[in-house]
């Protein structure tokens, strides 16, 4: 490496937000980037570690040590070609990953300011494409078909592994245009969708056929192909059916998200359709990242106030989480973007009724709890620890989670992948379980 000791001298630089101010008037991302020189800086304080566990903690086995290092030296085009040689899309996971690297980085563990992979990692992407450094593949077919039904990032993986290996590739998908929940569930602010059309621009330019608004049913594929990946995500959201639920207001948190999207993308729609914040008091159930994404859309949209309520017990404040020390993935509280905007969290919150007038919500009555340790084992017992109250609110947003789907018995030439055969996780572990089935594909096809 160039500067073994640049850690020393030159502190974490993250590009930070946009404003407050001005980023909630609009949809665009609210990130910021640093010049090139900073990102330089930035990269050179890559240690390049005898054990890179940076490289151990990613699910698609990134190695950050290597594109690091051409950063830092401005070989940026080598840079790409040692980013893409693991990960299919760093566009995507530069922007909303979790950067499960930079927390199992050293400098985490020694200062609590691991190199800035994620934001180098987009970095190297945004040059590659201004550069040209993205060239369009074009590989000698096989002679064999594949279909992947689902276009999310587990299904997107797949297919760009597979035409890479010249299997001819249709990927089927219920909505209108591709990416899944990157598209239709994370909103604008944290990825511009013209980061994606700029991906299927590649995709679609080495072969790779796009078949929307084909509702597959799993059990019943379509005939003409030699092989199949079933990337269907988890479609199911986990709901919570307490009394008042049928109230007009009381929405999953998909609901607003993709509408909001797809406004944003041009589609109309009729005003009773419409889910929207605009002078309401907002309540998202569900503490993780979905529900932290409607906070940001409801101040997007004009809330009057936002409060955010948890079940689950408040998690430490960290830096460090000693139920899960370093170099795992520490769970600790979370503040996103849409958290500094305004919102009101509290946690070990149980909810018990939707509470209406003519049919349409007006608040959500809730008690304070707290956990106990089960006697027989498993799951903590939960204990009221608190007088229920009302939570004013005229829209509740469910953000709970996702049900993991049962698959049928497929056939040998059938493989699942991401969601649709984990169980809800992050985009970046969605794309590895992508590239594997397509890995587990040709393997098959192989032996045939």
């Amino acid at each position: 490496m160039g500067n073994p000791k640049a850690f020393l001298t030159i502190p974490r630089q993250e590009a930070g937000y946009r404003p407050l101010h001005d980023r909630v008037l609009d949809f665009s991302e609210v990130e910021q980037t640093l010049n090139t020189t900073e990102r330089r800086a930035q990269a050179s304080r890559c240690m390049d570690c005898g054990v890179p566990f940076c490289n151990w903690a990613c699910p698609l086995g990134n190695r950050p040590p290597e594109w690091n290092d051409a950063i830092y030296k401005g070989k940026w085009e080598l840079a790409y070609k040692l980013l893409t040689a693991t990960n299919p899309f760093p566009e995507f996971t530069g922007r909303i990953c979790p950067a499960l690297c930079e927390k199992a980085c050293v400098l985490n563990l020694t200062t609590h300011e691991p190199t800035t992979n994620r934001e180098d990692e987009a970095a190297i992407m945004e040059i590659a494409f201004k550069e040209e450094y993205v060239k369009i593949a074009n590989p000698e077919r096989n002679g064999k078909k594949v279909a992947v039904i689902g276009a999310g990032p587990a299904g997107l993986a797949a297919a760009y592994k597979l035409n890479r290996k010249g299997y001819t590739v249709t990927v089927f998908d219920k909505n209108e245009s591709a990416g899944g929940l990157l598209r239709y569930g994370i909103p604008n602010f944290k990825l511009n969708k013209a980061v994606i059309d700029r991906r299927l621009k590649v995709l679609e330019a080495e072969g790779i056929t796009f078949k929307y608004n084909q509702e597959i049913d799993v059990t019943k594929l379509p005939a003409g192909f030699d092989a199949y990946v079933v990337s269907t995500g988890t479609p199911q959201a986990r709901d919570l059916n307490i009394p008042g639920r049928e109230l007009q207001g009381v929405h999953l948190a998909l609901e607003l998200l993709s509408q909001q999207n797809r406004i944003l993308a041009g589609k109309e729609f009729k005003k009773s359709e419409l889910v929207n914040c605009k002078g309401k008091n907002v309540l998202v159930i569900g503490g993780g990242d979905t529900g932290s994404d409607c906070i940001g859309t409801a101040h997007r949209q004009g809330c009057l106030s936002v409060t955010q309520i948890e079940i689950m017990p408040k998690p430490p404040v960290g830096p460090e989480d000693p139920a899960n020390p370093w170099p795992n993935y520490p769970r600790i509280l979370k503040t996103t973007s849409s958290h500094e905007e305004g919102c009101t969290r509290r946690w070990n919150i149980n909810s018990l009724e939707f509470l209406g007038e003519d049919g349409k919500l007006t608040g959500v009555k809730v008690q304070p709890i707290d956990w106990k340790p089960n006697p027989e084992g498993g799951r903590p017992i939960m204990v009221p620890a608190g007088d229920p109250e009302v939570i004013k609110a005229e829209i509740v947003f469910l953000a709970m989670g996702f049900i993991k789907p049962q698959q049928p018995d497929f056939a040998d030439n059938v493989f699942v992948a991401g969601d649709a055969a984990n169980g809800a996780s992050l985009v970046v572990r969605a794309m590895a379980s992508g590239l594997q089935a397509a890995a587990k594909l040709d393997a098959w096809i192989k032996k045939q």
